[in-house]
């Protein structure tokens, strides 16, 4: 089992707290500070996922489901996106830059598959890691599929070759190394929410945790 930059066992390169610079401590949500670092924190190994074997795929509760090759992702309408983000572990990290397809994107080609929605989505990676999101958190220009953060191609270690990207939650829900979306009339906890974490996970809500509001 990995997990996403998030609640995790396991730590790598170390990173230091810092006060936020003038003009930006209205950016940081309750309990977070500032870190210009972009740590790495997973609770297993970092899966090789190879381009030509990576593939995205949309499905919905009836069965039907729309898939999409690395070729294919990289051929859709791409965009530029400038957010901060923020990890469970109460690091925040200011303008990180991210590119890749919005979600709407996925949504309308998919549905141009007979895929539909559902109010509910589970994400699922390469490696078995999952994570659940309301649908309302992932369209309207909300999420992307990234897979460029700083001018660079995803690394590995940051769920490269691509991750789920949602920013205005902590960052566990921007799952590594994505696979699939799954379209679900219920919510279904993932791999942190069933380990105690909040099922929805709003920063400026505090809702690390299973009981915050």
């Amino acid at each position: 089992m990995t997990s996403t930059d998030g609640g995790a066992s396991g730590v790598s390169r170390g990173f230091k707290g810092r006060r936020p610079a003038a003009g930006t401590a209205h950016r940081l949500p309750p309990g977070q500070y500032e870190t210009r670092d972009f740590p790495v924190l997973s609770a297993g190994p970092t899966p090789e996922v190879r381009l030509e074997r990576w593939s995205l795929r949309l499905s919905d509760p009836s069965g039907r489901s729309a898939r999409w090759s690395w070729e294919e992702m990289r051929a859709m309408p791409r965009e530029q996106i400038t957010k901060d983000i923020h990890c469970v572990t109460k690091w925040s990290r200011f303008d990180t830059r991210w590119e890749g397809v919005a979600i709407d994107t996925l949504v309308a080609r998919a549905a141009e598959q007979g895929v539909h929605t559902a109010p509910y989505v589970l994400a699922t990676s390469y490696g078995g890691y999952t994570t659940n999101l309301p649908l309302a958190d992932l369209v309207d220009g909300k999420a992307w599929i990234a897979d460029t953060v700083d001018g660079r191609p995803l690394a590995p270690e940051h769920g490269g070759p691509a991750r789920l990207l949602v920013p205005h939650l902590y960052f566990w829900k921007s799952a590594k190394w994505i696979t699939e979306l799954r379209f679900m009339d219920r919510d279904e906890a993932g791999f942190w929410e069933v380990n105690g974490y909040h099922m929805r996970g709003d920063p400026w809500r505090e809702q690390r945790y299973t009981g915050d509001e």
